[in-house]
């Protein structure tokens, strides 16, 4: 299972490649972070009426190193400077995180992703959403990267968790399904029902855990049996996403034998685990990415 030593590692999706440096000249406490990463992205869809043609096609930079390499090709401020929209780098929740946690691991701070639900953005609904964790040196501590404006009727730099909470681990809103919850208002946004209620929280389940297992993909990623073309029947796919969120659930309890396991069904299961090509729809677009050559290949 991923010890804190890897958390405090690059993954080859938060590794800064060149552009290190730029990470390891940034401060660590969470205020920083918060303001450094909304400083360089701005969110594709919150942002949009800033950006300028072509920009939101910055969604598919799925690498942090090619993030940062445009953030220096629009501008070469320090990124502790704020910036105006055409000077940083399109992205959504997923982009600040993984920037936010390369921040901590070029420092060797521990630090991983946690994907689900958030809801403070609309009332009465959820949005999917990405933030992150720190390792204090007694426990995990969540913050959303995405938010440098401390005026929010909650603490930023570190989230209350459970059901119930701001921000809702995938895993918890899908056994709170299965235990009779409404999970309707759960999804990317009201106007897209489609992306919305219980087959879109099971997705999720499996994307979790693959953050957990360090390997952050894009939220459109698509691999294994969250193919719409998967022949599982929605059965199967229930009781897969019962097995590896009640493994994450006790996992974030601190229950070191479900770590294990989850580590060891990801790395065996190819239903859980995204082979070397996935599958990636950004924007009404689809493509076939290859996570090895980093090439994607639009269809």
């Amino acid at each position: 299972m991923p010890s804190l030593e890897d958390y405090a590692s690059q993954s080859p999706f938060s590794d800064p490649g060149p552009h290190a440096g730029l990470l390891a000249g940034l401060p660590t406490d969470t205020a920083s972070v918060q303001q450094a990463a909304c400083n360089a992205i701005i969110h594709y869809r919150g942002g949009a009426e800033w950006l300028f043609d072509g920009q939101a096609e910055d969604i598919d930079l799925r690498w942090l190193s090619d993030i940062l390499r445009v953030t220096q090709e629009r501008s070469t401020s320090p990124l502790t400077q704020s910036r105006p929209a055409h000077q940083q780098v399109a992205g959504c929740c997923r982009d600040h995180t993984l920037f936010a946690i390369s921040v901590l691991r070029q420092h060797g701070i521990p630090a991983r992703s946690r994907v689900g639900f958030s809801a403070y953005f609309r009332p009465g609904f959820h949005h999917d959403h990405v933030v992150a964790e720190r390792w204090d040196g007694g426990r995990w501590v969540r913050f959303d990267p995405e938010l440098s404006d401390p005026d929010w009727p909650f603490d930023t730099h570190d989230l209350a968790t459970g059901v119930g909470a701001p921000f809702e681990t995938a895993a918890e809103v899908w056994l709170a399904h299965r235990s009779g919850a409404d999970v309707s208002t759960y999804g990317v946004d009201p106007s897209l029902p489609h992306l919305c209620g219980s087959s879109f929280v099971r997705e999720y389940v499996v994307v979790e855990l693959a953050h957990r297992q360090r390997d952050e993909l894009l939220l459109w990623d698509m691999w294994g049996d969250t193919l719409p073309d998967t022949p599982r029947s929605a059965a199967e796919l229930d009781a897969l996403a019962d097995g590896i969120a009640a493994l994450l659930v006790a996992a974030d309890a601190g229950d070191e034998t479900a770590e294990k396991e989850l580590e060891e069904r990801y790395t065996s299961d190819p239903r859980l685990r995204p082979e070397r090509v996935v599958t990636t729809s950004p924007s009404g677009r689809v493509g076939d990415t290859d996570l090895d050559a980093r090439v994607t290949r639009w269809r």
